[in-house]
């Protein structure tokens, strides 16, 4: 084996291993948080604005910036017994401080005057991806205006408990309807917003939901890990993104709604059966399991077409997992259907960049080195199936 081929398997399985090491199975999105907001106008200077908030991240916030330790003790013990009873009345009691932590940090201004907000009703409580959210109804008064600017600051990386919170705004205001979404260096949109600022931001957001989702990369490493062709790999990728489109659109339509509690799950073990596939092979077939018997349609055999339908199907579930992202939960939705699109071929992009990348290195090493390139395989399988494997016992046990 020369030198060269030495280093790249060295490095190829450096990387493998950090990501994996990496991947902390408290948090398989990492640290960062979406906040969700619904504007609506129901009359000439009067906007309606329902906020979904992190419900743990609300209270350690708020507590902390306004130095209140009674709702930082009331708000954690109950998010420690997950009562969202409890967890509801810890803000109704605590409702000025969390009110003002938000309005300072969430504003809609009309033509550069700001608005003022007042909290409509008690705090409700709701589960996005597993994990409890706050709901926020806040009655805004306006000069009269055909024009509406909203800035969102939730959470910023300063406070130390988050980073890079994004805000996925849904609007119909101004004679116009539209999403956006926001971040620290896109803190703000006026519905006179570009449709081309609106799809670069999707855009974005899509691509580094994948980045920042090691449990997707994960299950992209699987595939990768699993295939013995180019052109296993490329069917694996277009079926997976095939299946999650079409649950996609299903949930933006308001067609298909799952409980978090079990797509969470459900793509944890994705990833561990998916990832596992090359050591059942092995463990059947022996070194001969990279082989391909290719005379079957699409030139696949049997085991490929097998592998296919489980990568829909899981790919499936998957598409609930992207499309709670952005919220697309309810019938009302579909208005969000442009946006989620834009976010779906923002996470293609960068699934095809990652397999453009590993796919060649792998197979490079199976060529030039078998022997190599069966324990590079391996490791990411392993790696990959036990970290889906913890996962999988986390989520299901409400870790």
């Amino acid at each position: 084996m020369s030198r060269p081929l030495r280093r790249a398997a060295f490095a190829f399985a450096a990387a493998a291993v950090a990501l994996v090491l990496t991947a902390a199975p408290a948090a398989a999105h990492g640290f960062t948080s979406t906040v969700y907001a619904g504007l609506t106008s129901p009359g000439p200077g009067h906007v309606r604005v329902e906020l979904g908030l992190e419900y743990d991240l609300l209270v350690v916030s708020t507590a902390d910036y306004e130095d209140d330790d009674p709702l930082f003790r009331q708000g954690t013990a109950a998010f420690e017994a997950r009562d969202p009873v409890a967890q509801a009345a810890a803000l109704d009691a605590h409702a000025g401080t969390v009110l003002k932590y938000v309005a300072e940090r969430f504003a809609v201004t009309a033509q550069g005057s700001a608005c003022t907000p007042v909290q409509d009703g008690g705090f409700t409580m709701e589960e996005r991806e597993g994990v409890p959210y706050a709901r926020l109804v806040l009655d805004v008064r306006c000069p009269v205006s055909t024009v509406h600017e909203v800035r969102s600051g939730l959470f910023p990386d300063a406070e130390g408990y988050a980073r890079d919170t994004k805000t996925i705004v849904t609007y119909d205001l101004d004679l116009t309807s539209g999403s956006a979404a926001l971040d620290a260096a896109h803190p703000s949109f006026s519905t006179e917003q570009s449709g081309a600022r609106r799809f670069w931001e999707f855009f974005r957001l899509g691509a580094e939901h994948l980045l920042t989702g090691i449990d997707h990369i994960l299950f992209l490493l699987a595939l990768i890990a699993g295939s013995r062709r180019p052109r296993e790999i490329v069917l694996a990728a277009t079926t997976f993104t095939l299946a999650h489109s079409i649950t996609f659109i299903l949930a933006a339509l308001g067609a298909v709604r799952l409980p978090d509690a079990f797509v969470e799950p459900a793509i944890a073990l994705s990833i561990a059966i998916v990832a596992a596939w090359p050591l059942w092979r092995w463990w059947r077939r022996g070194a001969d399991a990279i082989d391909l018997e290719a005379s079957g349609r699409f030139a696949l055999d049997r085991t490929g077409w097998a592998r296919l339908g489980v990568t829909f199907c899981f790919g499936l579930v998957h598409g609930l997992g992207f499309a709670g992202a952005l919220g697309i939960e309810q019938a009302w939705s579909w208005s969000l259907l442009w946006s989620l699109l834009v976010f779906n071929l923002g996470i293609e992009v960068v699934q095809l960049a990652i397999i453009a990348v590993a796919f060649p290195l792998l197979a490079l090493l199976r060529r030039r080195s078998p022997v190599v390139g069966r324990w590079a395989t391996g490791a990411i399988a392993v790696g990959v199936t036990v970290m889906g494997l913890l996962w999988f016992g986390e989520r299901i046990s409400g870790l």
